[in-house]
């Protein structure tokens, strides 16, 4: 666990200070000295095979830290102090259903947020509605994040996501298939976990008006060390889609070119979301696709720093000394999130943050964030813009690959900078 405080100036953040570095006793919405306190739990995915889902989330800790520490919270008139706790999901679900009922029963947080998938999002809210403690997650598809083990979206109380949907990446990769020729034919890599689980099941439905087929061989477990059955299956198919995890991505496309299988164009969701995970690759990366879900080229600024995307990835490039990615925006903006949601409540107070965020609308990093804007998917859903990008070799750039956005049909408001070009 990390603990990370973030103090206003003067004789209240001096008491506070004192408080944060002798030990965890301050209790969520208590005060140190005569200052209220908004205690805000982070789940974060820092180890394990979902760590690049986490890659950004120090660095954006650490500066709404001093964010916050220079500009507080008024609730009232008052300054309030924010304390954020940190805490590893390890990759691991349990692991993240434990730490998030530790957030709340130990350290008495007043709201938790987490970023990172199905496999982390879903347990961190199941804790959350059975504590009745506020939830903000983001970064699962909305369907894998709504749909447990049923047919409709779970009735839940205390959970605030935004994220797309399914229908919104199938759409984008759609659109990306369809900027080259091939023989409509695709096959489908799914493990057998949520993400997995509801891609399979929904996208032959949702890409059926395209005229593409998408074989599936099964899901598989995560970790799998030999694809060769999956290759069989996708012996002759021009179009490669998936959703594996970062490790098995880097086996399955290794195997696939010692076998020969070489795809016209590829989208993989998950796996080629980060660079680190694209360089892993080496040369055989260049041209493969992904959903781009945050760009620096969006047109969106931070509610709180006024930073633009372009000066948020500029920022974390300078501050790491590494390459831009995507989960940068959405950790910044579950932040933004809590913050608007303290200052509509008017109050610390677990129950006043969680009725203000039904309904709540934010303008965002990663764009407009907006709960009940849209009735096709649950009150407790805010659909974010999605558009479809290209990893490209770059002789002599400063990054080994850039991102380049191919496809913005869903949002136009994000430029594209380029077509889709078929895989070498």
């Amino acid at each position: 666990m990390r603990t990370h405080v973030s103090i206003v100036a003067g004789a209240a953040a001096l008491a506070l200070l004192t408080a944060g570095c002798s030990s965890d006793g301050v209790g969520g919405g208590e005060s140190a000295g005569d200052a209220q306190t908004l205690r805000i739990g982070f789940v974060s995915t820092e180890t394990g095979s979902l760590a690049p889902f986490g890659e950004a989330n120090a660095f954006v800790v650490d500066q709404m830290e001093d964010y916050f520490a220079e500009n507080p919270i008024e609730v009232d008139g008052e300054e309030v102090d924010v304390e954020i706790v940190v805490k590893d999901a390890q990759s691991d679900s349990t692991r993240a259903g434990e730490v998030t009922a530790d957030l709340i029963n130990g350290d008495e947080v007043d709201v938790v947020i987490s970023s990172g998938t199905p496999d982390v999002a879903n347990p961190v809210s199941e804790q959350c509605e059975a504590n009745s403690v506020p939830c903000i997650t983001t970064v699962a598809p909305w369907q894998p994040f709504a749909i447990r083990g049923g047919d409709e979206p779970a009735d839940l109380q205390y959970s605030h996501h935004f994220f797309w949907g399914l229908e919104d990446v199938a759409a984008v990769y759609s659109d990306i298939w369809s900027q080259v020729e091939t023989n409509g034919q695709a096959g489908g890599l799914f493990p057998n976990d949520p993400d997995g689980q509801a891609w399979s099941a929904n996208f032959p439905a949702l890409t059926a008006d395209t005229g593409v087929t998408i074989e599936n061989p099964g899901l598989y477990t995560n970790g799998t060390k030999d694809f060769s059955a999956q290759l069989s299956a996708f012996k002759g198919k021009d179009i490669l889609l998936g959703v594996p995890i970062p490790p098995d991505f880097t086996t399955f496309w290794k195997q696939a070119k010692q076998q020969g299988y070489r795809p016209k164009v590829a989208t993989i969701g998950k796996a080629l979301l980060f660079p680190s995970a694209v360089e892993a690759l080496g040369d055989i990366a260049d041209g493969l696709g992904t959903e781009v879900w945050w760009t620096p080229t969006a047109p969106f600024e931070s509610s709180l720093t006024g930073q633009s995307a372009q000066e948020l990835a500029d920022a974390f490039e300078e501050g790491t000394g590494q390459q831009w990615t995507q989960p940068l925006g959405f950790a910044h903006a579950l932040f933004e999130v809590a913050a608007a949601a303290v200052q509509k409540a008017g109050s610390t107070d677990a129950e006043a943050i969680d009725e203000a965020l039904d309904g709540l609308s934010v303008e965002t990093v990663v764009g407009p964030v907006a709960w009940g804007a849209d009735d096709s998917v649950p009150p407790y859903i805010a659909k974010t813009p999605l558009t479809g990008g290209q990893w490209r070799a770059v002789e002599g750039g400063e990054h080994p690959f850039d991102l380049v956005v191919v496809s913005n049909a869903l949002a136009p408001e994000i430029p594209a900078a380029g077509k889709v070009e078929p895989l070498p």
